[in-house]
């Protein structure tokens, strides 16, 4: 297994929490599923700042930031049942991924953290 790509961001908390009283920075940064379950989160700064800066950290580590036709809203940040966090991969991602590293199979990691005022996410693409 080869680590193929690493990706870190940090972001202000504030910054996004300004920016979420914007209708249309929710709908153009996050995924009709994001949104979905951010109704039912009661620290709305935390969940969105995370994933922003997950989504961030995640076109840091394929190579591309937001270019080869990636737009935030595909990436999508889920959780499993006992929190920990990972991606949906999607048929647009793994065909960049392919075009960029020139493999069809791999794995991406990810871990999300937050204090009061910062938010950050780590992402590591490895070859399977």
């Amino acid at each position: 297994m080869k680590i193929l790509g690493i990706g870190v961001d940090i972001v202000e908390n504030i910054r996004i929490h300004k920016s979420l009283k914007n209708v249309n920075f929710i709908k153009r940064v996050f995924s009709s599923s994001e949104i979905s379950l951010a109704k039912n989160i009661t620290n709305k700064k935390s969940y969105y700042s995370k994933r922003f800066a997950a989504k961030e950290a995640f076109s840091k580590a394929i190579g591309t930031g937001f270019s080869e036709n990636l737009n935030f809203k595909d990436i999508t940040v889920i959780n499993d049942k006992l929190g920990k966090p990972s991606f949906v991969v999607t048929d647009k991602i793994k065909k960049i991924v392919k075009k960029q590293f020139k493999i069809s199979s791999f794995d991406f990691f990810l871990s999300i953290s937050d204090e009061k005022k910062y938010s950050i996410a780590y992402v590591i693409l490895q070859k399977k």
